[in-house]
This record gives structure tokens, sequence and C-alpha cells, in this order.
């Protein structure tokens, strides 16, 4: 058995399972990974039975006599943080770790009008698909400020938001498969760094074990 187990919903469509996901592979944690299926009868009960808030991610921490439970994606990635410092999940450098705090905080509580009208939908091609919705262009012009002042600012040393990867990458991992699926219009660097994200190592293996959840739910 691992010390971690973190407990995700589906991967086409749970993008908030993808954000620790993503920075537990940038960490040495042992873990492994608890699917729950979702938009099923039985999904609200499965969560509930395992998360005390009752919803996905929850990361289960077994290194505990009684096994800790963290959940919310960005609570798991500050956890993940803290147990694996040598992983550098926030930036070493203190004005660049304030931003990356920023921009993942901002990340994990706004951009409504994308959340809504540009859901994470894995495999899908829907280019043009809700771009017009109210308030979508502006969360999109927003992201592609705050990628292109993390790049130039802290950028230099690698293709990340400040040149590594940390937990800033996580929480914009799932926007970059949304910008995959609509399509919008993006300038050189925000589209840059998509590419970055989708061909980051823990993104392509979240793709492949999503294509086998896939293949499984249509046999």
């Amino acid at each position: 058995m691992t010390d971690f187990t973190l407990v995700v919903g589906s991967r086409e469509w749970s993008s908030w399972s993808l954000r620790p996901y993503f920075a537990i592979c940038h960490t040495p944690a042992a873990f492994d990974v608890t699917l729950i299926a979702l938009r099923t009868p039985e999904t609200a009960a499965r969560i509930r039975s395992v998360s005390p808030s009752g919803f996905v991610p929850l990361l289960i921490d077994r290194r505990f006599a009684t096994p800790l439970k963290v959940w919310d994606s960005l609570a798991i990635c500050e956890y993940l943080a803290e147990c694996f410092p040598q992983a550098q999940l926030w930036p070493a450098d203190p004005a660049a770790r304030a931003v990356a705090r920023s921009v993942s905080a901002e990340m994990h509580s706004g951009f409504r009008a994308l959340r809504t009208n540009l859901p994470m939908d894995l495999f899908a091609e829907k280019p043009g698909v809700g771009l017009d919705a109210e308030g979508v262009a502006d969360d999109i012009a927003r992201i592609e400020t705050l990628w292109r002042d993390c790049r130039t600012a802290y950028g230099a040393a690698g293709p990340y938001l400040f040149g590594a990867p940390t937990i800033a990458d996580a929480m914009f991992a799932p926007v970059a498969s949304r910008f995959r699926t609509y399509r919008p219009a993006l300038g050189e660097i925000a589209a840059a760094y998509v590419e970055t994200l989708l061909a980051d190592p823990a993104f392509r293996d979240w793709e492949t074990a999503a294509r086998r959840e896939s293949h499984i739910s249509q046999a």
C-alpha cells in the first residue's frame, strides 16, 4: 500500500482533480489513485462515503496512525508542498513565491464565466463554442495577462510560469485543456505555455488514464 491515495473524479471532466494530480506527479510521493465516476446515480453517495466535504479531489495520507484526509485542490497542493519541500512546488524566491500564490488563488476562486461556459471536456473539439458568452473574453484576457507577466518576470529558467513546474502550473493545467478544446485566439506567449502544459508528463499520464476510462465506460 502506498503512503498516499488521491481520490479523483472522472478524468475527462474533473478539472479540480487534475490540479493536485499534476502537483503530486512533480513530487517523489508514492501514491495511487482511486477513481469515482462522475455523472452517475451513485456518484454523490460514493463521494460522501470517503470525502468529508462531499467533493473530490481528496488526498489520504496513510503515514499517520489514523489516515489524514485533506480536501480541496489548493489545500492538497499546499499540503504536498509542505510534505515535499525538495520538490519546490512553490518558487524559492520570496517575490516569485508570493506572485505564484496570488495567481494560484485567483485561479482557484475566480474566472466563473470561463468555468461555466468552457467546462473541461478533455477529448472534445468545440472550437468557438462558448467564447461569445458574457465575461468569457474578459476571463481569457486576464489569464493571458497573468501568464505573460509571470513568464516575463519569472520564467527565464524554463518553459513554465516560474521556470520550473509549480503549483501555479497545476492550477492552470485544466485551462490549457479548455483552450485546446474551445480554441480561443491566443498570443504567442500564452499559446506556447498551453503547449508546455499539454506536453507535461503529468498531463499526458492523466490523458492516457482518461482514455482507458472512456474506453471502459463505452464497452
